[in-house]
């Protein structure tokens, strides 16, 4: 069996897209995660009550490489269940 060309490029360019979708969310996640923990770490060592407000501070950048994720799988998902692969 030979596969179609057009099916196989159109594969190829959805999991470019939910590549990108999950790397660049990931790497903006990455560095606010970063300057975020820099900054609970110096305001923990200030005043080390608001440790769980610091957490919180600190999982929020978490959140966009969930969003990431989630548009990945949609990607995944929905665009190749509209060209007929899944």
């Amino acid at each position: 069996m030979v596969a179609d060309p057009a099916l196989v490029t159109g594969l190829g360019l959805i999991m470019v897209g939910a590549g990108l979708a999950i790397g660049i969310a990931a790497a903006g996640s990455g560095m606010g995660q970063g300057m975020a923990a820099a900054a609970a770490a110096g305001g923990v060592a200030e005043k080390d009550y608001s440790f769980g407000k610091m957490l919180t501070m600190v999982a929020l950048p978490e959140t966009q490489a969930i969003y990431g994720f989630v548009i990945a799988i949609l990607i995944i998902f929905v665009v190749a269940a509209g060209l007929g692969i899944f």
